[in-house]
């Protein structure tokens, strides 16, 4: 860009509008495949509260997961989990005004000194560029992080227990268990389903493994393990993933 001249500034292109879809998990607990990277964003319904987990790669989108999720839960979405740093999973936070936000322990930093670098990497998979800045600047940090374990009550009985998972996928991996018949366990991207498991310059290949190995000992055998991007999966595909990372990168038993 010549020093001294203003880029011009593009109006965003309109985003799709089709009605988001949601599965209904367990009781009380659903979730939906958003669209273009196929994120999961998933709900959990208390008496009292509402648990958003994940708010989607856009304002725009975060925006009709917003409305969307407060329809289900009866205007109670007060809380909101974002299980990793990466623009399609917290570029749409600011939409969820008025909820507490978490995250694991050091993703706050990312929040701040890392926005550029969040920006760039949503305009390199192919985010809006007005839409990435729109997003970047208005960035939510949590005001709460999770350092090993946190319970949310939610009401009726009904609890979310929030795990430091990590590190794995990033540095800030940060895990929902919901109890039940079945439990459900949203995993972020320490596992995928549609696709390879991606790893990029912020992954630690070394504790991957390990965290999955976590998560299985927290949702045990018949539990719905819910993937950052793609179907719910059972226990022997996380285990069967958990293998595939510790020999993809080299990692001992």
């Amino acid at each position: 860009m010549t020093a001294g001249r203003e880029e011009p500034r593009k109006e965003p292109r309109e985003e799709p509008r089709e009605e988001l879809e949601w599965e209904r998990l367990a009781d009380g607990v659903g979730r939906c495949r958003l669209p273009v990277w196929d994120c999961t964003a998933g709900l959990v319904v208390g008496a009292d509260a509402a648990l958003m987990v994940d708010a989607g790669s856009s304002r725009a989108e975060g925006a009709r997961l917003c409305t969307r999720a407060r329809e289900l839960s009866g205007g109670r979405v007060t809380l909101l989990a974002l299980t990793h740093p990466h623009f399609d999973h917290v570029f749409g936070a600011a939409e969820f005004t008025g909820a507490e936000v978490f995250a694991a322990a050091g993703a706050a930093a990312v929040f701040t000194g890392g926005r550029e670098e969040l920006r760039a990497d949503a305009v390199r998979h192919g985010l809006d560029a007005w839409a990435a800045r729109e997003a970047a600047d208005v960035l939510v940090r949590p005001g709460r992080e999770v350092g090993d374990r946190l319970t949310l009550r939610l009401g009726g009985g009904r609890e979310a227990l929030l795990v430091n998972a990590g590190p794995g996928h990033t540095a800030h991996d940060l895990a929902v268990v919901v109890p039940g018949e079945p439990p459900v366990v949203f995993c972020g991207d320490l596992v995928e389903e549609s696709g390879e498991p991606h790893a990029g310059p912020d992954a630690v290949p070394s504790r991957w493994p390990a965290a999955l190995d976590q998560l299985l000992a927290l949702g045990g055998e018949d539990a719905l393990y819910v993937p950052g991007h793609g179907a719910v999966v059972d226990a022997a595909f996380v285990r069967a993933q958990r293998d595939a990372l510790a020999a993809r990168f080299g990692v001992s038993p």
